[in-house]
C-alpha cells in the first residue's frame, strides 16, 4: 500500500496534468530542437550535488565517532536517492543500512543525523523561498491565482481543479509524514534506539569544520539550482527566460517534490509547468520541459543508483 499509492498519486496528477497532451511533440523536440550539450552540463551539477551531500554526511558522522570511507557515503547517497523511486523517503532509511555494512556506523546514529540533514535542507528550502518571493512577488501571486490557492479568492475554490491537486498533495504529505512517525515510532519501542537518534540529531552542534560543513550545503543547493537552470538552455522557448525566472521554477519545484511522489512526478510537473507559463511560455512547451528534464534527471539517478550498487562491494571487498 505504502508503494502503490506513491505511484497512484504520481500518475494520477501526470495524466490530469497532460490530458489532451501531443506527445509527438516530445520526440520532434529531442530529435532536433533540444541541446544536449546542455542537459549534460546540468546533469555534471546533479551529480556534484550528490557528491557534496555524500562529503557534508560524514562532517556529521565524525562527532558521533563514526568515520566511514567517504565514497561510501557518496555512493550510499546515490543509492538513497535511487531507493526513493521506488518508496518516497525509504532512501533515507536505505542509506544508513549501506554505512552500517559496510563501515559499522550505528545505524541508529546515521538515522539521527539524517533527521538534522532534513531539517537544514527544510530552512534552506525556506530561506531561498522567502529570498525569491521578496524578489517575484508579483509572479507569485498570478501563480497562487492560477491554482486557486490565493486566499482573496475563495468563492472559487471549490470550482478549481488545480486547487484540488494542490489539496490531494498536501493530504498526502500529510499522511507521509503519520506513516513515517508511527512507524519510527513502533522501531524505536522495539530496538530501544531512540536515544542514539536524539544522539545523531544533535551532532550537528559538534561538527569539527563548522565552516566546511557551511560550504558543502551552499554548494549542495547551489548544484541543485545550476542543474534546473542550465537546463533551461536546451530548449529555445526556455533559453530567455533568465536566472530570476528560473529561481522562482527551482523554488516551486523544490516544494511540490516534497509531496510523497517518485523524485515528485506528477506536483513537479504541474507546479513547474503552471508557473512556466506565467513567464510566457505555451502549456505544450511547458509540457515538453517538465517532461523531458525530469525524466532525463530520473534516468540519472538511476544510473548514479545503478553506479553505487556495483561500487560498494568492489571497493569494500573485505566485506
Amino acid at each position: 500500500m505504502q508503494i502503490a499509492l506513491p505511484l497512484l498519486l504520481g500518475a494520477a496528477i501526470l495524466v490530469w496534468t497532460y490530458h489532451g497532451f501531443d506527445f509527438r511533440q516530445v520526440w520532434e523536440v529531442m530529435s532536433g530542437e533540444m541541446n544536449y550539450w546542455w542537459m549534460a552540463f546540468s546533469l555534471v551539477f546533479g551529480v556534484m550535488g550528490h557528491v557534496f551531500r555524500g562529503w557534508r554526511w560524514s562532517l556529521t558522522l565524525a562527532p558521533l565517532g563514526e568515520y566511514p570511507k567517504r565514497s561510501n557515503s557518496v555512493y550510499a547517497i546515490f543509492l538513497s536517492y535511487a531507493a526513493n523511486l521506488v518508496l518516497p523517503r525509504v532512501g533515507e532509511v536505505s542509506r544508513c543500512g549501506v554505512l552500517a555494512k559496510y563501515d559499522g556506523v550505528s545505524f541508529s546514529k546515521s538515522l539521527g543525523t539524517v533527521v538534522t540533514e532534513r531539517l537544514i535542507d527544510t530552512v534552506c528550502v525556506l530561506i531561498i523561498t522567502v529570498v525569491t518571493l521578496l524578489l517575484q512577488s508579483r509572479v507569485f501571486s498570478a501563480f497562487f491565482d492560477k491554482t486557486g490557492t490565493n486566499v482573496g479568492f475563495f468563492a472559487h475554490l471549490f470550482a478549481s481543479t488545480n486547487f484540488y491537486i494542490t489539496l490531494v498533495c498536501l493530504a498526502a504529505l500529510v499522511a507521509l509524514v503519520f506513516f513515517l512517525i508511527r512507524n519510527l515510532s513502533v522501531f524505536a519501542r522495539v530496538k530501544g534506539i531512540l536515544s542514539d537518534i536524539w544522539i545523531g540529531c544533535l551532532s550537528l552542534r559538534h561538527v569539527h569544520r563548522p565552516v566546511l560543513f557551511v560550504i558543502y550545503t551552499v554548494g549542495i543547493w547551489a548544484c541543485y539550482f545550476f542543474q534546473f537552470y542550465v537546463s533551461m538552455f536546451c530548449f529555445d522557448f526556455s533559453s530567455g527566460l533568465g536566472w530570476m525566472a528560473g529561481l522562482v521554477m527551482f523554488v516551486v519545484g523544490s516544494i511540490a517534490v516534497v509531496v510523497p511522489t517518485p523524485n515528485g512526478a506528477g506536483p513537479w510537473h504541474f507546479a513547474v509547468i503552471t508557473m512556466m507559463m506565467m513567464y510566457g511560455v505555451s502549456k505544450e512547451n511547458a509540457g515538453i520541459f517538465a517532461l523531458l528534464v525530469h525524466g532525463i534527471q530520473t534516468f540519472l539517478l538511476i544510473l548514479l543508483g545503478i553506479y553505487g550498487l556495483v561500487a560498494l562491494p568492489l571497493t569494500n571487498k573485505k566485506h
